[in-house]
């Protein structure tokens, strides 16, 4: 297995149209298997150990067949990140044709955040606004934060707002405003998230498909926690947003738009997923040969990322493979 996924990978870099979460080039592993492509990207400061989920899902991706569907196409929202000019926002908001619901990246400068807000909702007074806080606030912080943002208009829900599950527990006590909390890296930057209780911290569960380990556990974790569920990416490629929409088709209620038209914040990609009317097709996704060859990384890179992928097959991704029986 792991000899396969060498033989076959390569690597891209991508350039972003705008600094998003201070990442202006998002690179990514690619490798083919029996049955279709695999995507291997977390983020470059990950150690070996946190890396195993997402090695684990794409090697998923590339040998074993995605369960049958049960939507073929998924509605999304538009991701704005911390832009702060109006011309700014107006052109982000143009690349999600037909969607309602706007994700608005928040947490670092308040007055900022609220004015980012108002924008979007004076541009498109009808969309639904969630805000991202990626743990960003203190309890007491979002409290107040929260009631000033609530006070601007409704908002769907409000993204990881606090680090920790008891901080969001304490908040969710706390609240005195009609919303709802999602958790994102408390789940996903969780050493077991089947084991966690996430009773009366959160109302959703966010599940990404690379840092969870694929599309099987992250089913396994919308089922043991047994609360809506909203699908989203960690800024893949096509080829990762294509499996994550895998993902989405077979969670058995989506009643959300879900985070995956975050290619649209990459300048280059390595295959197209249009959204049509608010939404993108189900499909599988082959990499463009002309994409990989204009954006692959260096010789040098594709070395660092070989010895990573070595270094992650052996610090658990090779026994959880062999555990689903994979490697055969």
């Amino acid at each position: 297995m792991l000899d396969s996924i060498l033989e076959s990978i390569q690597v891209v870099a991508l350039p972003t149209k705008t600094d998003f979460r201070s990442i202006q080039v998002r690179e990514v592993a690619l490798f083919e298997g029996r049955a279709g492509w695999g995507e291997f990207s977390p983020f470059l400061e990950y150690g070996a150990k946190e890396c195993v989920p997402w090695l684990v899902s794409g090697i998923e991706a590339a040998v074993v067949e995605a369960p049958r569907p049960l939507r073929q196409k998924i509605s999304v929202n538009a991701t704005l990140p911390a832009l702060n000019s109006r011309e700014e926002i107006v052109t982000a908001l143009s690349w999600y044709p037909g969607c309602t619901t706007v994700k608005i990246k928040v947490g670092s400068n308040l007055s900022e955040d609220l004015a980012r807000i108002a924008i979007v909702r004076e541009l498109l007074p009808t969309a639904k606004i969630r805000v991202d806080v990626n743990g960003n606030w203190s309890v007491d912080h979002a409290l107040a934060v929260i009631k000033e943002m609530y006070a601007g208009g409704e908002l769907e829900y409000i993204e990881q707002p606090c680090g920790t599950l008891e901080e969001l527990r304490e908040l969710k006590g706390r609240l005195e405003v009609p919303v709802l909390i999602a958790g994102d890296e408390v789940i996903r930057k969780s050493a077991n998230p089947l084991a966690l209780d996430l009773r009366g911290a959160i109302d959703i569960v966010m599940l990404k498909v690379a840092p969870l380990g694929g599309i099987k556990r992250s089913l396994e974790i919308a089922k043991m926690h047994g609360m809506h569920a909203i699908v989203s990416s960690a800024l893949d490629s096509a080829v990762g947003i294509s499996y994550g929409l895998k993902l989405a088709a077979t969670v058995p209620e989506l009643n959300y738009a879900c985070g995956l038209a975050t290619g649209e914040l990459l300048k280059n990609d390595v295959a197209t997923l249009p959204i049509i009317d608010g939404a993108i097709a189900v499909k599988s996704v082959v990499p463009d040969s002309v994409a990989l060859n204009e954006n692959a990384i260096s010789p040098e890179r594709l070395s660092w990322w070989r010895k990573r992928v070595r270094d992650t097959w052996n610090a658990g991704a090779q026994e959880w493979v062999s555990k689903e029986g994979w490697d055969s």
